[in-house]
């Protein structure tokens, strides 16, 4: 198939390379050409015309305004897409957003699949992304090979949006367990006792997790270079917050995890790893 692929970061090249080396043939568009370099692929002038040589579409782009420019802006994927092709969003944006986009293109013919990816870079690297999936059953079992190419778990959440709540969910939990991971640190630090050695204790019982072996690790060794960056954690947790907002759900635990986001950008951290939660820790 010819595969258009828009945003050519720190998870989507790798995602898009799986895509090539699968035997598709790649087309890109990016905002910034050097992001392109090196790629076996062909590079398209818009976005519009990306849309008019391929069937199917993926995005992975930071932001929902982003992403709805991409669909629906000026020389947009929408004006060049035909009526049968796929559009697959994997960026993390607002449900409600993803919702707009869909039904502006089901309009015209264009099916619309919201499938946010959780894993990091490393998981994009290693092609093991946990995918989660909002649209059509139908369109998604048509694309499941190209997803396949990309993730080890596809799971469709539901219609439309379904797939951007799931990843919220996703995150409220795994940043508030870093935040948590970041305190018991900094009380085992200030009680006087070996970090690294808290870390593999724990990691052999109950509070044993994903978070606590990588971000325990990245705190024992302070080592607060980017996996995922902290800024996109915090943009991930103002749309958890205004969704809340918007459903009147009462979200305490991820009200406060929030505002140490806030304070780790506040320290200009958010090009660090979140693991320098524990840094905010350390400031008060």
């Amino acid at each position: 198939m010819k595969i258009g692929f828009i945003g050519l970061g720190v998870m989507g090249r790798p995602m898009a390379l799986h895509l090539q080396r699968a035997g598709h043939e790649l087309l890109v568009w990016s905002r910034r050409p050097a992001a392109a370099d090196g790629l076996p692929a062909i590079s398209c002038a818009t976005p519009a015309e990306l849309g008019r040589r391929c069937a199917v579409v993926f995005t992975m782009v930071t932001s929902s305004a982003d992403v709805a420019a991409l669909a629906l802006g000026a020389d947009g994927l929408s004006e060049g897409m035909a009526p049968g092709s796929v559009l697959i969003d994997c960026s993390t944006i607002a449900p409600d957003t993803a919702r707009q986009i869909a039904a502006q293109l089901a309009a015209k013919g264009i099916a619309v699949l919201d499938a946010p990816v959780s894993g990091g870079a490393q998981g994009a690297i290693d092609a093991t992304l946990a995918i989660m999936v909002g649209g059509d059953a139908g369109v998604l079992e048509k694309v499941r090979p190209l997803l396949e190419c990309l993730g080890q778990r596809i799971v469709h959440v539901g219609p439309n949006g379904a797939g951007q709540v799931a990843k919220a969910c996703n995150q409220m939990i795994m940043v508030a367990a870093i935040e948590a991971v970041a305190e018991a640190m900094r009380l085992a630090a200030t009680s006087g006792v070996d970090c690294a050695k808290v870390k593999q204790a724990l990691a052999g019982g109950s509070a044993a997790s994903r978070v606590l072996e990588v971000m325990g690790e990245r705190m024992v060794r302070r080592d607060f270079s980017a996996g995922v960056e902290a800024r996109l954690h915090h943009k991930d947790f103002g749309l958890v917050l205004e969704a809340a907002r918007a459903s009147g759900v009462a979200m305490p635990l991820t009200a406060a995890v929030g505002q140490q986001l806030n304070a780790l950008m506040a320290q200009d951290w958010g090009r660090d790893d979140t693991a320098s939660l524990l840094r905010v820790l350390e400031t008060r």
